[in-house]
């Protein structure tokens, strides 16, 4: 088997293990950046073999230039997602956000008057 058999190849922005939904992503981020090993990676995805996360893992040292260019233009896909989740949100996260505001400055306002 050949190691890019482990994968299926969307688009040169969406590698995913074969036959799941999980991007190479997820596993690499928390390798490079939460330095999980392949074992403690296994047991948070526990649908994912060891030999799956050993195979992301060593497709990443294999191909380190390119791998490292895709977790970077991850990354900031979603820092531009998280930016724009934040300036227009969802109706029902603002209203959310809303109800806070006002049971901040109820708050507030009831401690002021204690006062």
């Amino acid at each position: 088997m050949k190691l890019e058999d482990y994968f299926t190849f969307l688009s040169p922005e969406d590698i995913r293990l074969k036959g799941t939904r999980v991007g190479i992503e997820t596993i690499l981020y928390e390798y490079i950046y939460r330095r999980r090993t392949a074992e403690a990676i296994a047991d948070i995805y526990t649908n994912l073999t060891l030999e799956q996360i050993h195979a992301t893992i060593l497709y990443f040292l294999h191909n380190q230039e390119d791998v490292t260019q895709y977790m970077a233009d991850w990354l900031q896909w979603g820092r531009q997602m998280r930016e724009e989740q934040r300036k227009n949100p969802h109706p029902g996260v603002k209203r959310i956000m809303e109800l806070k505001a006002a049971k901040k400055q109820q708050l507030t306002h009831e401690h002021s008057v204690s006062h």
